[in-house]
């Protein structure tokens, strides 16, 4: 019913309609947030924070609206705490930079796991290079779950942070935060959610889960590309330095001396984009009046009859539980890459590679899969298209 939202869906591809199962990538934008985006340029558009002048003032009460927003759809208890970066990547390289540098040092550990995507293991191998920790990783099951059991054995008095995902971005595995989250905080260790594949699916309040910190970006929940956030515990980030240094971090600069401004702008040096803040909005309010109890189980009955219908398919292999909008596959000894081109000829858009998560792909024994993750406006109609293509393909090889 939310089809006539997004206008993308109305295209064919090679001349079939599209069927775009790329959700996890990227999700498609409604018209509600491509026409406030639209109409920021076209009458608001004013540099922010900065100006007296009315559209300035116009345009930086639209952006702080925008925080409101995120502060509300996370549940948060200030918008102190709500931090815009460019994505979760930059979020969790924020934290990288200045969480470490604020409270790791040579010999201390950070634990990671490994299903995680490229955007939480890299950050912590650069500050790896740079301060010496430790980089201990909690393995998975044969069925796809994190391993509990050992994840509680690896906390150590030098075990300074825990950067787990909330969802898998190829098995599809939902983790139980509390659990984790509390394992952790047994420990006096903070914990780092990426939220990057939860955001869309399964509603998030930080208060609840305490949380300290937790990231996500907007192009996944049908909010514009370049634009996320991150969330921090405000007692944390007071003890945090600045990730970048320019404009509008400062309290007052010399030659000599520099003060930071307050939070959240400490941590937002330079112009943002302040337009994608406004679009990022009006995505979590669309999300918001349909209701992420809603999508989750629309989301949950196509994940559902998908994996029904395609294990139907002969030699189908299908990786992790899959239970939350993603689902990761092999067809035989066809080639992940050749399978999801010659689906995209017969209009299907899927995912193939490695999904920047070689390390799980590792653990798999696997070089990578083919990838339908769903959104909103996905149908039963589609997932019949999804298996009958590939049940052509199959009969090419």
């Amino acid at each position: 019913m939310f089809r006539q939202d997004f206008p993308i869906l109305s295209r064919k591809i090679y001349g079939h309609q599209l069927v775009y199962l790329d959700n996890a990538a990227t999700t498609q934008k409604p018209r509600t947030v491509i026409d406030a985006m639209t109409d920021e340029y076209l009458n608001v558009n004013a540099n922010v924070h900065r100006g007296v002048h009315y559209l300035s003032q116009q345009a930086t009460e639209l952006m702080e609206q925008a925080r409101e927003t995120v502060r509300a759809f996370l549940g948060a208890r200030s918008t102190s705490e709500i931090i815009f970066t460019r994505g979760t990547t930059e979020s969790i390289n924020l934290v990288a930079a200045s969480f470490g540098q604020a409270f790791m040092s040579e010999c201390d550990e950070i634990i990671l796991t490994e299903m995680e995507h490229h955007s939480n293991i890299v950050p912590w191998q650069l500050l790896r290079t740079r301060a010496r920790i430790i980089i201990k990783v909690c393995p998975i099951t044969d069925d796809g779950h994190l391993d509990l059991e050992a994840l509680s054995r690896l906390f150590t008095s030098r075990t300074r942070l825990l950067a787990c995902t909330a969802v898998s971005n190829v098995l599809g595995t939902v983790n139980p935060l509390d659990a984790i989250i509390n394992m952790a905080h047994d420990h006096d260790v903070p914990v780092l959610v990426d939220a990057a594949q939860a955001a869309p699916h399964i509603p998030i309040d930080v208060q609840s889960l305490d949380v300290d910190f937790l990231a996500f970006s907007g192009h996944k929940i049908y909010g514009p590309t370049g634009i996320g956030v991150l969330y921090g515990k405000e007692a944390l980030l007071q003890q945090m330095p600045p990730f970048m240094g320019g404009g509008e971090m400062i309290g007052r600069v010399s030659f000599e001396h520099t003060t930071f401004n307050e939070l959240p702008y400490k941590f937002e040096a330079g112009t943002p984009d302040y337009v994608a803040c406004t679009g990022l909005a009006r995505a979590l309010d669309y999300v918001t009046d349909i209701g992420l109890d809603n999508i989750a189980a629309h989301e949950h009955d196509l994940v559902t009859y998908a994996i029904q219908r395609l294990r139907e398919i002969p030699d189908m292999r299908i990786f992790g539980p899959s239970t939350a909008g993603v689902i990761s596959f092999l067809v035989g000894n066809i080639h992940h890459l050749d399978l999801g081109t010659l689906l995209d000829r017969l209009g299907i858009a899927v995912r193939t590679g490695h999904h920047c998560a070689e390390p799980l792909m590792h653990r798999l024994g696997i070089e990578g899969t083919v990838r339908a993750s769903f959104a909103l406006y996905n149908t039963r109609a589609e997932v019949d298209t999804l298996v009958a293509a590939i049940e052509r393909v199959r009969k090419m090889f």
